[in-house]
């Protein structure tokens, strides 16, 4: 059988109530987080060096997993079918519930999609195929690669150097390539055909209807020649069936923006005037009419709204009535693909519609081994450089915590009581924060507000806490040090202390006074905290999913904080050359240059 069946364990209690208490830690996540920072992954490598702590994680896995699901594990040993895939690829069939067994029964042989990913691999960047990774009322969420181009089939393994010394950030491994790979490469004059053939077979399989590409290229671009297409730009139509969703997203470079800003999102916007970038936003309407945004003004969003309307489309065509499955990919598949996976998972986790058994601990230690060490993300080479778009992840959960990223939004708000004239706690709460004022002042130039809570109980939430000091000088120097790439361009805005971690010296909040709000309130500038500062807790009163995505949140950050940190790494010599090779392309006009290969 190609698959070793799995049998669900007896569901665990839900998550635990919110306290003032920091949320208890999963075991081994330090250890996931040291490893992670140490090596990327590699499943040939399972057994070697640090084999033991792999196969601790790939153990955890599947038994959590196993807590909500029936599955099937499509073995990967040796990187057989994938070197940055798991050694253990869980193919999940449905809930372990009688009652969800009934309603959504896998009708996919697992010997059949066996058959298939062999067949299709070749036909993404670097053989990562088209993979379901999350399981939603019958529906698989998949991820993989963009399509493989020319330039990946016959010239990557030459690539492999230039661009990374020889690092893990290569188009490919050589020895990842087989004598029968070689073979169908060279000898069939009709390739294309039929790689993306099983590929489509191997989506269609799958009832995928709907493909998400992040890339903000039509085809990746190197010295001038097309290393990888995408579906959008396939010459021959093969993807006409299918819904194509064409939403760029800056790659992981542009998140060096990020925490050059100090980890704050907002008000950071990608440059969408680079020379590389082609590739248009483009959503069919009739997905876009219930979601109330205007997509015209996607290149004026910022970091955290770009974010935020693209998750919402996600979950609104996972959460449609109709039986398709989507796929989501950017150009390897492993920066911005498993951001939206994870933040996927942790929403749809979060509303109680999937891995309902898994407590906050437990589904973060899922997503950040599953959907990002095992999937091939390259921690150590992304913290070298600078491009967090790991910790922009689970830091960014604070941004997706209200009820308009609900998968359930419709149902809660058909059953919501009708509401008296009295006031709530909510409403009670709400007045305290807003309309009090400040409770000491420090003059015409900031406020200084605590936020505290005495003998609370119950429900709670984290607030991003900050000192913000006004003044033109410091605030128009710390512009000129920050906007000198052209990967950003910075909004002259207030920035809301929500984009700000706390800092660990206290819960201080600084807010413009009442009485100098309108004269300075462009002249917020954020100092002095940590952004790996565990939230504290305050009054008030939240849903569930709030106070589940806040918990997860408060536990990356605490773990985070005491494995990887804010700890210096060495510059990568690869990266070096391969900017050094990319500048050289700029300046020659490759990187303009147009090909007509497939």
């Amino acid at each position: 059988m190609a698959g070793a069946r799995a049998a669900a364990a007896t569901a665990s209690a839900g998550s635990s109530a919110s306290s003032g208490n920091p949320p208890p830690q999963e075991p081994g996540l330090g250890e996931l987080l040291e490893e992670f920072s140490r090596t990327q992954y590699r499943a040939k490598d399972g057994s070697g060096t640090g084999g033991s702590k792999v196969e601790r994680i790939e153990k955890r896995c599947l038994e959590l997993f196993g807590r909500d699901y029936c599955f099937s594990v499509i073995p990967n040993t040796n990187g057989d079918i994938c070197g940055h895939y798991p050694r253990h690829i869980v193919f999940l069939e449905y809930e372990s519930s009688e009652k969800e067994k009934d309603t959504f029964e896998s009708t996919v042989q697992v010997s059949k999609l066996q058959d298939l990913i062999h067949r299709s691999k070749m036909a993404r960047c670097r053989g990562r195929f088209v993979c379901p990774v999350i399981l939603f009322k019958g529906k698989h969420i998949c991820r993989s690669a963009t399509l493989a181009g020319w330039g990946e089939l016959y010239g990557r393994s030459g690539y492999n150097y230039f661009f990374s010394g020889g690092a893990d950030d290569a188009w490919a491994d050589a020895e990842d390539v087989t004598e029968e790979d070689c073979a169908l490469r060279s000898g069939d004059a009709h390739l294309f055909d039929k790689v993306r053939g099983y590929d489509i077979k191997l989506l269609r399989y799958l009832s995928v209807k709907y493909i998400c590409d992040l890339m903000v290229e039509n085809k990746k671009v190197k010295f001038g020649m097309n290393v990888t297409s995408s579906e959008k730009v396939d010459k021959a139509q093969r993807y006409a069936d299918f819904t194509l969703l064409s939403i760029p997203y800056p790659g992981c470079e542009f998140f060096k923006e990020y925490k050059d800003r100090d980890y704050m999102a907002e008000g950071l916007i990608f440059n969408w005037k680079q020379d590389y970038v082609d590739a248009p936003l483009s959503i069919p309407d009739f997905l876009t009419h219930s979601l109330n945004i205007d997509w015209s003004q996607y290149q004026c969003w910022d970091l955290v709204q770009q974010t935020q309307n693209y998750l919402k489309l996600l979950l609104s065509l996972v959460n449609s009535d109709d039986d398709s499955g989507l796929l989501v990919h950017c150009i390897s598949g492993w920066d911005r693909t498993p951001l939206f996976i994870s933040l996927l998972r942790l929403s749809l986790w979060a509303d109680g519609l999937i891995h309902t058994s898994l407590k906050p601990a437990e589904i973060l230690y899922l997503t950040v081994a599953y959907d990002w060490f095992l999937f091939g993300h390259m921690l150590v080479d992304r913290l070298s450089k600078g491009e967090e778009i790991f910790f922009f992840c689970f830091n960014f959960l604070k941004h997706i915590t209200s009820e308009e990223f609900s998968a359930l939004k419709t149902q809660r708000r058909k059953s919501l009581p009708a509401r008296d004239g009295g006031f709530t706690l909510e409403d009670i709460c709400m007045l305290r924060r807003k309309d009090r004022g400040s409770t000491t002042s420090l003059g015409s130039d900031f406020s200084l507000v605590m936020e505290s809570s005495p003998g609370a109980t119950g429900s709670f939430t984290y607030e991003a806490v900050e000192l913000v000091p006004a003044g033109a000088p410091t605030q128009t120097a710390w512009r000129k040090s920050h906007s000198s790439s052209p990967q950003s361009v910075l909004w002259n805005r207030p920035q809301p202390s929500e984009d700000r971690l706390p800092s660990y010296q206290g819960l201080v909040e600084a807010r413009s006074s009442s009485s100098s709000s309108s004269n300075h309130s462009d002249n917020f500038f954020r100092m002095g905290s940590s952004p790996l500062e565990v939230p504290k807790p305050r009054l008030a009163a939240l849903s569930d999913r709030e106070t589940r995505l806040q918990e997860v949140r408060s536990a990356f950050l605490a773990a985070y904080s005491s494995t990887v940190g804010l700890r210096a790494v060495a510059p990568s010599p690869s990266g070096a050359i391969g900017g050094l090779l990319e500048q050289f392309a700029r300046g020659v006009g490759l990187r303009g240059i147009s090909s007509n290969a497939l």
